[in-house]
């Protein structure tokens, strides 16, 4: 799977939304609310990705892909519930995994 930019917000994003949320609310204990303002979203969103209803569509490579897009949610979670990262942050965050996954597979 080829990693454009547009691919990764569509696809991908969604998923490492997914990711940082289910972290910040079973690990540290977030609301859906409080994890929704921290990813920029919205409640009806967070509950979505929590339920797997969304974040999973269209990653024909899902296995292969998911465990590095979790390993780095995981770190952002952490980073997210115990300091405070902006949405910019958060952003950052996503381009850097756009480029590991770029890396990783010859984009």
């Amino acid at each position: 799977m080829s990693f454009s930019c547009e691919r990764v917000a569509r696809h991908i994003l969604p998923l490492y939304r997914a990711f940082v949320a289910k972290e910040l609310i079973e690990k540290y204990d977030s609301t859906q609310v409080k994890a929704a303002k921290k990813l920029g979203t919205t409640q009806a969103a967070i509950s979505q990705y929590v339920t797997s209803k969304r974040g999973r569509k269209g990653i024909p490579n899902y296995d292969e892909v998911a465990p590095k897009i979790q390993k780095i949610a995981v770190k952002v979670a952490k980073r997210m519930a115990t300091t405070e990262m902006s949405r910019e942050e958060f952003s950052e965050s996503f381009c850097e995994l756009c480029q590991v996954l770029q890396k990783t597979n010859k984009a």
